[in-house]
């Protein structure tokens, strides 16, 4: 019988369950089972990839977003009481699937009550510091509190620089349990012929994913290039349209944007870890959007301005003009680099 190993991403946007594909990918290829679980969109997007999988759902942390950004901060610290709720009970039912699948290892990418003393446990995070303005000292101070129960910690990208994450993903004193993996995508570059000079991917949490779709969406009508628009939404089936120069996709498997990533000139997108290090891994041009409020991708956004990597502007400030700037710009080096798997599962390795 196979090493069950558990693999369980957060469910904010799509970000972490999407750059956990790569690690089960490897974990199969590797003489694994991985078993899936998370809730919400993150679960259902896996659930697509991995039909032949078990997948479960593990409890919500039921966060609830600002639909303006200056009261990000506020709204999230209020429901800190229903999260802390939230980490114990995932801590109960993780406890309960490693009796009942025989798990033999784990795998968090940020769900902080997926943990367990008594098998090998791994926290992928890319955010050593948690960026929340005059209070990243104390929220750093937690996700560390947290971080340092696990057997290792694993950042997704290069230990030195150049590198991704910038102050996000590195310590002026690292603790030992830090693994600097290189970046994760699942994507691949390919050499295509360009069929679209502009694809907008939308991805995030609610209300400010239907908030940019609409704003795009009367931005780009006088837009007259051949446009690809993913809406980021995860439902039972695909459904496509077209309006003018622009297709519309709610949702696309890994197959289909690996091919429309690589089909594409330029990319329209929020400033998410996990879409800078597909974009990394393609060499592409993008302009980000950051979520209103959230410190990380607004520092991401910055960090990549400053570097002449790809130009950047808040939602309320974007039109479409400024996509013209992108020429100005340099954009992503193809990053792509080799992760040593063999060295990574041998945690996991006779337990």
């Amino acid at each position: 019988m196979k090493n069950r190993i558990l693999v369980a991403p957060l469910n904010w946007g799509l970000g972490h369950a999407t750059r956990c594909i790569p690690i089960i990918r490897a974990l199969e290829k590797s003489g694994f089972e991985p078993v899936i679980a998370s809730d919400g969109i993150a679960l259902e997007l896996l659930k697509k990839e991995f039909a032949h999988l078990i997948t479960l759902e593990l409890p919500s942390y039921q966060i609830k977003y600002s639909e303006k950004g200056k009261n990000f901060k506020i709204k999230l610290f209020s429901q800190l009481p229903t999260i802390i709720k939230a980490i114990k009970a995932e801590r109960i039912a993780t406890e309960n699937i490693i009796k009942e699948y025989n798990i033999s290892g784990l795998i968090s990418d940020n769900r902080l009550g997926v943990y367990s003393k008594n098998i090998p446990s791994v926290f992928i995070t890319h955010q050593l510091n948690v960026l929340t303005g005059n209070t990243t000292w104390i929220s750093t101070k937690i996700h560390h509190h947290y971080i340092k129960k696990y057997n290792e910690c694993w950042v997704p990208d290069m230990e030195k620089k150049p590198n991704l994450s910038g102050k996000l993903g590195h310590l002026e004193d690292p603790f030992s349990s830090l693994k600097y993996i290189g970046p994760l995508s699942r994507l691949h570059k390919k050499v295509t012929k360009n069929k679209y000079e502009l694809m907008v991917i939308l991805s995030g949490p609610e209300p400010q994913r239907t908030l940019l779709e609409k704003k795009l969406i009367t931005e780009l009508e006088n837009y007259t290039h051949k446009t690809l628009f993913i809406k980021g939404i995860i439902e039972d089936k695909q459904s496509t349209y077209e309006e003018k120069n622009i297709t519309y996709y709610n949702f696309m498997n890994s197959e289909q944007l690996e091919i429309a990533f690589n089909e594409s000139s330029t990319i329209l997108c929020r400033s998410g870890y996990t879409t800078i290090m597909d974009l990394a891994q393609l060499g592409k041009k993008a302009f980000f959007i950051p979520t209103p409020g959230q410190y990380e991708q607004e520092y991401l956004a910055k960090k990549l301005k400053q570097e002449n990597i790809a130009p950047s502007c808040n939602q309320d400030n974007f039109s479409i003009e400024k996509l013209e700037q992108i020429n100005s710009y340099k954009g992503f080096l193809n990053f792509s680099t080799e992760i040593s798997w063999k060295k990574l599962f041998s945690l996991f390795q006779g337990k």
